[in-house]
């Protein structure tokens, strides 16, 4: 389950990577955000279903329009200025969630209603172990959800377009394709996964706050890095692969359970220290 949620927030990062070679620090927040307009449908009244829809949609309007306000002006700017915009972006979202969200932790299962409570409270038993049932949606869930983004990268007009410019952008251009059109899908699609994600983060653990997004959001771009950034596979299979590793390593040694942040930045460390590119990532070539 824990790495089904990273690789969601991964994808999205690599996708952006893949195209404007861009790390985009705000897109933790983003799924804070998402988090956010589920929690306030739900509490107006809306079913559980509407409410991740209205998240959903509402973090991938949301990342459209960061990219239209915040990055597009910034194409042709020196790669250091989109960082730094980047950057700036998370900070304005988590201290705009402050004053309009409050900065007091909400539960996002307050808001679930007698119809939704067996997502929280049923668990089955298997092998003596008592595994929640919320576990195996979550990771349901997570699955087809990638299956349908393979489906939009690598079956659909959109996604060709995606993959054309995540090769040359200035020729895909030439080629009758709108790049900024195509950029900003990309921007929707990655923050509508990362809400998804974000949504079942805080089902799972239910607390709803403005920061919530930075931790998750640090280790899906190591769970990117650990992949492959740049590479959507090689982001799913480093996101599966982090949760995993820092489910064992407080399995195996519950005393390092508080080291579990620290373990993360390790493997990110090793990563680049022995193979930058990642487990699938490909050496790219630079032409002077």
């Amino acid at each position: 389950m824990f790495g089904g949620l990273y690789a969601l927030l991964a994808v999205g990062y690599t996708m952006v990577y893949g195209i404007l070679r861009l790390i985009n620090f705000a897109h933790g927040d983003i799924m804070m955000m998402g988090v956010y307009f589920a929690f306030y449908a739900s509490l107006a009244g809306a079913p559980l279903w509407l409410s991740v829809l209205i998240g959903i949609f509402g973090a991938a309007f949301l990342g459209f329009l960061i990219d239209r306000v915040a990055y597009k002006p910034l194409r042709n700017a020196p790669r250091i200025s989109a960082l730094i915009t980047a950057i700036g972006m998370s900070f304005f979202l988590e201290s705009i969630a402050v004053v309009v969200f409050g900065a007091v932790p909400k539960s996002f299962t307050a808001v679930f209603n007698e119809n939704n409570k067996w997502l929280l409270d049923k668990t089955w038993n298997i092998g003596g172990a008592r595994i929640p049932v919320l576990t195996f949606i979550v990771f349901l869930i997570t699955a087809l959800i990638f299956m349908l983004l393979f489906w939009i990268v690598y079956r659909t007009k959109i996604g060709m377009a995606m993959r054309a410019i995540s090769s040359d952008i200035p020729t895909t251009s030439l080629m009758g394709i709108n790049v900024d059109m195509v950029i900003g899908f990309t921007f929707a699609l990655g923050s509508a996964m990362a809400a998804a994600g974000g949504i079942m983060w805080a089902m799972r653990y239910p607390n709803v706050f403005p920061y919530m997004g930075f931790m998750p959001g640090l280790k899906a771009f190591i769970a990117a890095v650990l992949g492959g950034i740049g590479s959507i596979p090689g982001a799913v299979v480093g996101g599966f692969l982090l949760g995993l590793l820092e489910i064992f390593l407080v399995a195996l040694m519950p005393s390092a359970a508080g080291y579990r942040d620290a373990f993360a930045f390790i493997i990110l460390i090793v990563i680049l220290l022995i193979k930058p590119d990642g487990l699938l990532g490909k050496k790219s070539v630079v032409k002077v």
